[in-house]
């Protein structure tokens, strides 16, 4: 795949995720309820691993592939940290939880965790690729 297309990829992505982000930010100071909160939060993350994919030329068909990717390609070649890793887990684990397996709703507070887990791994992910040159500053 030609450079140039990957670049508009990252972007397309990193742009999904931010938007994404946004809109779990509103959803929290109007009082939105706290498993679409989650699911956004979720999916800012998502979006974020799906831009760090194309820069290896992969994009997985399925979420646990996604995640599974990152944590071969990504955090165990040591570019992301532990406690990244386990905040995408978490995101994903909860947001699975919220939207098909709870019995009782999610909290306000789970949400807001997961929009602050959220938030860090995006920035993570967009540092990572400012520094790769996939991005440039903003």
């Amino acid at each position: 795949m030609k450079r140039e297309h990957v670049l508009a990829l990252v972007k397309t992505r990193m742009d999904q995720a931010h938007e994404t982000l946004d809109d779990a930010r509103k959803l929290l100071g109007m009082g939105g309820s706290p498993r679409s909160i989650i699911n956004r939060a979720y999916y800012a993350a998502f979006y974020g691993a799906l831009a760090l994919m194309q820069t290896i030329g992969q994009a997985p068909s399925k979420h646990a592939g996604v995640i599974s990717l990152f944590d071969r390609e990504f955090y165990g070649r040591g570019l992301f940290s532990k406690e990244q890793s386990r905040s995408f887990h978490e995101l994903f684990e909860l947001r699975q939880f919220s939207d098909y397996r709870a019995v009782e709703p999610a909290t306000t507070q789970q949400a807001q965790d997961a929009l602050e887990k959220a938030q860090a791994f995006v920035s993570a992910v967009e540092a990572s690729m400012i520094k790769a040159g996939y991005l440039s500053k903003t």
